[in-house]
């Protein structure tokens, strides 16, 4: 296995340890034996525990970066509120542990925080900040709209989904054969918070 296969190894082995355990409740010999090697090697590859830990997290954090991309879509701005709930409904069925590494760092964070998680939110938080202050220039939004406040609600809004289905499982069903009208759904309280 080359070096570069059992550094993923690693992070994929260590990634849901970390996420069920969080950063203090798992140690290098439960990695290592899970992931069949000497507790040695993940020294060898990552410094030590917080470097796996920050490798983890780096690789989780790092899809939150797309949110970007919609800054520079030619589209207006009720189109990227759309492109964002989809893209964000889309990752944390796509990355299962993102919602737990993201809520465990807010809530305890560890020294990646400032590092990984503070830089890769306040991407997120510009990009939408920046979407809503050109649908207020554009006159789609109703004045008085806040761009930080509104996008801090919309993200909470589809993060509490998220965070809260193992308590609201006999409520509504959270399959993902639902994702397409949670999506309308959201979009339905959005618009008619946000429209002019």
């Amino acid at each position: 296995m080359s070096d570069n296969d059992s550094r993923m190894n690693l992070i994929k082995v260590a990634t849901p340890l970390f996420a069920e355990k969080g950063f203090n409740g798992v140690n290098l010999r439960e990695i290592a034996s899970v992931a069949g090697i000497n507790v040695s090697m993940i020294s060898y590859y990552f410094g030590g525990k917080e470097g796996l830990y920050g490798a983890v997290l780096r690789e989780q954090f790092a899809v939150m970066k797309r949110v970007t991309d919609l800054a520079q879509l030619d589209v207006d701005p009720m189109q990227k509120v759309e492109l964002y709930v989809r893209a964000t409904v889309a990752r944390y069925r796509k990355n299962p542990y993102l919602l737990r590494f993201y809520t465990s760092e807010l809530t305890n964070p560890t020294q990646c925080f400032a590092s990984i998680v503070k830089p890769a939110v306040q991407e997120v938080v510009k990009t939408l900040q920046q979407l809503f202050a050109d649908g207020l220039a554009h006159h789609q939004f109703r004045e008085g709209l806040n761009p930080t406040d509104t996008a801090l609600a919309l993200a909470g809004m589809i993060n509490f989904y998220f965070l809260l289905e193992p308590a609201t499982g006999e409520l509504i069903d959270h399959s993902p054969e639902r994702d397409e009208e949670l999506t309308r759904n959201i979009m339905d309280i959005f618009r008619n918070g946000v429209l002019k």
